[in-house]
C-alpha cells in the first residue's frame, strides 16, 4: 500500500512579541525590530496540519478528517486564537514565540494526539509570504 498525505488547513490570530530578556533593550531592537514592540503586535495565523499514512483499506482513510479538525479545534485552536502568546499560552513563558517555536508547540501538541503511526508535519504562515515548516 502506498502512502498518502491528508492536509486540514486552520486558522487562528494572535498577538505576541519577540523578546529575548538576556538581551538589552538595543540588541532586542536591533535583531526583532517592529516585532519587539512592548504592547505587542499581532498576526492572522494559517496553519496546515499534513499527516502522512497508509490508506486504510477498511474505511479508505489515512485519518478521519473529522477527527483531525476536531482535534485541532480543541487543542491549537481554542487554545491560541485571539490570545496573547506570550502571555496565555503557557509554553510561551520562557520560549520565544517565533513562527518556528510555534508549529514547533503546535506539533507536540498534536503528536500525542494522532496515532503514533501516522507522520506528522506542521506548515504555519505568519504571512501570506512567510510560513515554516515543522520537521522540515
Amino acid at each position: 500500500m502506498m502512502k498518502t498525505a491528508v492536509y486540514r488547513k486552520s486558522h487562528f490570530n494572535a498577538a505576541h512579541r519577540l523578546h529575548n530578556p538576556a538581551w538589552d533593550s538595543e540588541k532586542n531592537q536591533k535583531i526583532f525590530g517592529k516585532c519587539n514592540n512592548p504592547n505587542f503586535h499581532g498576526h492572522n495565523y494559517d496553519l496546515i496540519v499534513k499527516v502522512i499514512g497508509e490508506i486504510d483499506p477498511e474505511t479508505g482513510y489515512v485519518m478521519d478528517m473529522k477527527v483531525l479538525k476536531d482535534i485541532v479545534d480543541e487543542y491549537v485552536i481554542e487554545r491560541f486564537d485571539h490570545k496573547n502568546l506570550n502571555l496565555e499560552v503557557p509554553e510561551f513563558a520562557n520560549l520565544n514565540p517565533t513562527a518556528e517555536n510555534i508549529a514547533f508547540v503546535i506539533w507536540n501538541i498534536l503528536r500525542s494526539k494522532i496515532n503514533a503511526a501516522l507522520e506528522l508535519t506542521i506548515i504555519l504562515y505568519e504571512t501570506e509570504r512567510n510560513y515554516v515548516e515543522f520537521p522540515a
